[in-house]
């Protein structure tokens, strides 16, 4: 069968269906999938996923989580190289911005998966949460990376990826918030604090939601799958309000 797939003799059995979804991916990749099914499973959200007879939901849950693995140390390798004498924190940061999921879901429209996705999804009814396409450019990957190996996943990911991506721009308001907000706080001799006010949670993930309260006054929240993060979402939405700029 893997003979058949690198020859790409298995394409002569693909149904009409199989092969507008082939031709799809294909303009993603830049060359043919071999395994089709793989792509297609990348393509199947938790609320459209299957049963077996074991009781397990097919999804692209796995790919999921494989595919974020895969980006992430494509990202930070590549970061790693372009800003040599930059430090941990710059690059951790950075690398945060390229890859979460509002930026990743922009990319997975842009790159074709929306269209991609209507080919799978027929006409049921499914409800996607706002990191739909995000989700699914990860589980794509995930595939991309059984189906090709390392080395095409990485070269899809910096010439196909990263093109769609304003690293520059990113890289110019990269800044710690959450410090500008201490800072602040310290010039105006007021006392701050980030709190925890609530903790939303399923089986896929988990988000946080943090307050600042500067005097015992809630000036700002922020949500994000991290405590980290939803301090650092809280920080950016008080440096707006507050008008903090350094």
């Amino acid at each position: 069968m893997k003979l058949f797939q690198r020859l790409g003799i298995h394409s002569l059995f693909f149904s009409a269906k199989d092969k507008r979804l082939a031709t799809s991916i294909q303009l993603i990749l830049g060359n043919k999938p071999l395994n089709l099914s793989l792509y297609r499973l990348a393509l199947t959200p938790a609320g459209l996923g299957e049963e077996t007879d074991k009781g397990f939901r097919k999804s692209n849950e796995r790919l999921e989580f494989l595919g974020d693995a895969i980006l992430g140390a494509v990202i930070a390798e590549y970061l790693f190289k372009k800003y040599p004498y930059r430090d941990e924190g710059f690059l951790t940061e950075t690398r945060s911005k390229l890859v979460n999921r509002e930026t990743l879901n922009e990319v997975g429209i842009k790159i074709g998966l929306k269209k991609t996705l209507q080919q799978v999804v027929d006409n049921r009814q499914f409800v996607g949460n706002k990191s739909l396409y995000g989700d699914i450019l990860e589980a794509f990957l995930g595939a991309v990376y059984l189906d090709r190996g390392y080395a095409f996943s990485k070269k899809l990911i910096l010439q196909r990826i990263l093109i769609h991506l304003d690293l520059e721009g990113m890289v110019t308001t990269v800044s710690n918030h959450k410090s500008k907000v201490i800072e602040w706080s310290q010039r105006e001799g007021n006392q701050v604090e980030f709190q925890v006010v609530q903790v939303n949670s399923n089986q896929r993930y988990k988000e946080f939601v943090v307050a600042i309260v500067v005097n015992g006054e809630s000036i700002a929240q922020g949500k994000g799958e991290t405590k980290k993060k939803a301090e650092q979402e809280a920080s950016k939405n008080a440096c707006e309000q507050l008008q903090i700029t350094r």
